[in-house]
């Protein structure tokens, strides 16, 4: 019998793509052995994951990092696979920034993301942007938040997160969410390290594999047992750490309104 795929999305497919949409009722199919959720909610992937289904979904898989907790332990009670994608640190020009600050000691620095007004339901801007805060975990390792602001002003749709964070060497960094309407998208970067400055992110040529096939790949992986425990466990801890940093930066905001 073929293996499915159950894909929960809240948009229209491509009817050639090799995957079914089902409905809860159908979970028990034991030709079902994963899902692909493209809508990111604590009970989406629990039903999943209390009916035996590994579970492949998009970041942030919750608003809520001790949700997020919640969701871990049950897929290691049930030995199942839980993946949260992130194709952002599998952009080239991402890499090549990663090579670019290997070895060096950062002294400061600031990451500002700018981008179009989000519609609503995109929660949290520390949530919704939490790619620019995973680019800022992976590059310098676990942080902590010392201060947190949010601005916003509906009427023009325009928002501005700014969180202050301190790596372990207590080394400062800035992280900037800003969105209004018709803003261009783009990332800007200013990290000063012993030894040079870092003003822009390296250009790199798009890879020959798409990013959400590579995610994809990495997610087999996992179901094959390709991936070492302990970088499953390095994934997990991230993956958790950056969600628990975005609760904080949301109640430090939440505090000062």
């Amino acid at each position: 019998m073929r293996s499915e795929i159950s894909l929960h999305h809240h948009c229209p497919l491509d009817n050639e793509m090799d995957a079914v949409t089902i409905r809860k009722t159908n979970l028990t199919k034991s030709n079902i052995k994963m899902s692909i959720c493209t809508e990111s909610t604590k009970e989406v992937c629990k039903t999943f994951l209390q009916a035996g289904k590994h579970v492949c979904v998009e970041y942030p898989m919750t608003m809520s990092y001790q949700a997020a907790v919640e969701l871990w332990d049950l897929a290691q009670k049930k030995g199942l696979v839980l993946h949260e994608e992130h194709i952002e640190l599998l952009t080239e020009d991402f890499k090549e920034l990663k090579r670019a600050v290997q070895g060096k000691i950062l002294q400061e620095g600031t990451l500002h993301f700018t981008g179009g007004a989000l519609k609503a339901g995109f929660g949290f801007p520390a949530f919704s942007g939490i790619a620019r805060l995973t680019w800022l975990v992976e590059l310098f390792g676990k942080l902590s938040v010392s201060a947190a602001t949010l601005e916003e002003e509906p009427a023009k749709g325009y928002s501005k997160l700014t969180a202050k964070l301190l790596t372990s060497d207590n080394r400062p960094l800035t992280w900037v969410e800003e969105r209004q309407t018709g803003l261009p998208r783009a990332k800007n970067i200013n990290f000063v390290f012993d030894s040079c400055t870092l003003s822009e992110i390296p250009a790199a040529p798009r890879g020959a594999v798409g990013l959400f096939m590579q995610d994809l790949i990495h997610f087999s992986a996992k179901l094959a047992g390709q991936v070492s425990p302990s970088q499953l466990q390095g994934e997990k801890e991230r993956v958790l750490h950056c969600l628990e940093l975005a609760d904080k930066i949301q109640q430090l905001c939440q505090s000062l309104g």
